[in-house]
Order: structure tokens, then C-alpha cells, then sequence
């Protein structure tokens, strides 16, 4: 399996690059970047071949293609690779507009290629085991969820919207409200958020708190801010509170981790050694394209995690319950 990587722009691309070579029947043909200095300093780091046009990378033999651009080129790239006839697996958020990520899925369609979603904390150890308990039926019903994904302000192209979209809410929401749709499999009601840019002088929101009713009668609340300070042990957190009628489940995606105190660093630090879930994600990414099975994480999975980060966009902006959005 030959895959290329366009773009090094998002920083879980070498993450990926890593999880991609534990897996002995993949070949990384290179890495398209425009980008000259950032991409060369990548394909030097992980060795491998750098590209300058993704254009004429696409041309290349390649089975399939990881999109780490920034979010708004996600769509122009992921539509030219499907009409190359490669496999499409992209970073969240699937887009920055609806259409877009219409568009994307369309296209992917058309010309037979899988078209998948980077959520990894699906691949949580964490996440899957209490799906499983839910499933169970050991705490009933789910009534509510309280949720974080809490991190710290990543800067660059993140804070400037036209790039990214926008910033904590459509970086942090999706994550969550992905495992809750995995995990729940029912469709928003409404939405009711804040947001405000309190901790960091960005011209995008750090801070966001979204209030979301399921169809099924499910309550969450979803904190998705860029909170953490540098000085924190860790980059962020994925936790959920969840309440059944019958018990409780609590998650913390990220638990497996050890505390490192070493002079080396001016902080302390949370070492995770738990499973890896891009290498987990990646590892079903190729499976689902050797064994031509769905996408484990469709397109649709992105969109409707999308969706959620509008409405709450919409609700902030007019300061009131939304219950549907065109963007």
C-alpha cells in the first residue's frame, strides 16, 4: 500500500507518518507540501521524499492520500485526490463550510475512492470501553453527558480564521460530539453556546461552552477551550462525565499517562504510554482499503460533528437556542 502525505501544516501529520511506518505493508511515497521550508524540514525529520506541487504528487503511484493542510484547503485537496483515484483519509475538522464538506463526500462517491475522518479518540481504550458498558445496558439509559476537551492555544494558522475556520469551538467540538455519535447514534436537537476570547490576545475565540440536546433526550454540556497554560503537564484533555439511570461512567481518554519530573524541562510532564490511537486509526484506515470495507469514519461522521460547531457558532453569535444551521 503506497500513501502520501499532503501537507505537514497540522501537527499530528508526523504522528501519522510514525503510525504508518509500524505498519509493514505501507510504503510512503513522500510528502507534498507548499510550504518549501516546512515540508523539506519534514521530509528530513521522517525521511522521506518532499514534494513541492501536490498537484503533480498526485500524478504519482500512490494507493491513498493523509490531508494535514490547513482546514480550509481540506476540501480543494481532498476533491483532486479522489479524481486521482486516491483513497482520502483527512484531518479534522472535515471542512469549513457545509458545502465543502458536501462537496467532499460527494466526489469521494463518484469516484469509488473511502473518504475518512481523522477522530482517533474513537481508538481510545477509554472511549471503546465505555461504549461497550453502555451497549451492555449496565447503566441504562443515558440522560446526560458532562464533556471537556480542554488544550492549550496552538497559535500559527489555527488563530487566523480564514485559514482555520474559526477557533477553540470548531477545533475542540467535533472531537467529542464524534465519540457521541459513535456512542449514542442520534441527531442533535438544539444548541445553545457562549464564546468569548478570555485568556490569549487572538482575533479567535479561546474560550467556548455548548449546551446540546439530543433528539433522544440527551443533555451535554461540552467545554472546548484552549485553556491550558504553557506551564500545564500536558496539551489538553477528552474527558466525559456519563449519567445513566441506572450508573455512571467516567472517561478520561488520555488517563494512561505517568508524571515526569526531570531537570531537563522547565515543567512537569504527563508521559502517556497507553495504546495508540492514530496507530489504531491509521491501522483501520489501510484495513478498510486492502479488505475495500466502509470507511470506519465516513464522511457523514465528519459532517455531522461539523454541523454541531455551527450551530453553536450561530447560537453564540445570536445568543439563543438554534436548532438548525446553513453554512
Amino acid at each position: 500500500m503506497k500513501v502520501g502525505i499532503l501537507s505537514s501544516a497540522h501537527m499530528h501529520a508526523g504522528a501519522y507518518v510514525m503510525a504508518l511506518k509500524r505498519l509493514g505493508n505501507v510504503e510512503i511515497v513522500g510528502i507534498a507540501d507548499e510550504d518549501e521550508n516546512r515540508g523539506k524540514e519534514f521530509a528530513k525529520a521522517h525521511n522521506i521524499e518532499y514534494f513541492k506541487d501536490y498537484h503533480e504528487f498526485l500524478k504519482m503511484d500512490m494507493d491513498a492520500v493523509i490531508i494535514c493542510s490547513e482546514n480550509v484547503k481540506h476540501c480543494e485537496m481532498a476533491v483532486e485526490a479522489a479524481r486521482h483515484g486516491k483513497h482520502v483519509i483527512v484531518e479534522k475538522p472535515i471542512a469549513t463550510t457545509i458545502a465543502d464538506a458536501e462537496k467532499m463526500i460527494n466526489v469521494c462517491d463518484e469516484n469509488n475512492v473511502k473518504l475518512m475522518v481523522t477522530f482517533p479518540i474513537r481508538y481510545s481504550p477509554a472511549v471503546l470501553r465505555a461504549k461497550g458498558i453502555i451497549d451492555s445496558g449496565k447503566i441504562g439509559e443515558v440522560v446526560a453527558i458532562n464533556a471537556t476537551n480542554r488544550g492549550s492555544m496552538p497559535g500559527g494558522w489555527f488563530i487566523d480564521k480564514k485559514l482555520s475556520g474559526g477557533g477553540c469551538i470548531i477545533d475542540h467540538t467535533v472531537h467529542v460530539m464524534d465519540i457521541i455519535n459513535m456512542i449514542l447514534n442520534t441527531k442533535v436537537k438544539e444548541v445553545y453556546a457562549k464564546k468569548a476570547t478570555l485568556i490569549h490576545d487572538i482575533p479567535v475565540e479561546d474560550t467556548g461552552i455548548l449546551s446540546i440536546e439530543l433528539e433522544s433526550g440527551v443533555y451535554i454540556t461540552l467545554d472546548t477551550s484552549w485553556s491550558r497554560p504553557v506551564s500545564y503537564p500536558t496539551w489538553g484533555d477528552v474527558t466525559m462525565e456519563i449519567v445513566g439511570t441506572k450508573g455512571a461512567i467516567s472517561v478520561d481518554a488520555y488517563a494512561q499517562s505517568s508524571k515526569l519530573y526531570s531537570n531537563k524541562n522547565n515543567k512537569s510532564l504527563n508521559v502517556y504510554w497507553g495504546d495508540n490511537p492514530d496507530y489504531l486509526m491509521m491501522r483501520d484506515f489501510i484495513d478498510c482499503i486492502e479488505k475495500d470495507k466502509p470507511s470506519p469514519v465516513t464522511g457523514e461522521d465528519g459532517l455531522f460533528a461539523l454541523n454541531v460547531a455551527f450551530m453553536a457558532y450561530k447560537s453564540a453569535e445570536e445568543n439563543k437556542v438554534v436548532s438548525n444551521v446553513t453554512a
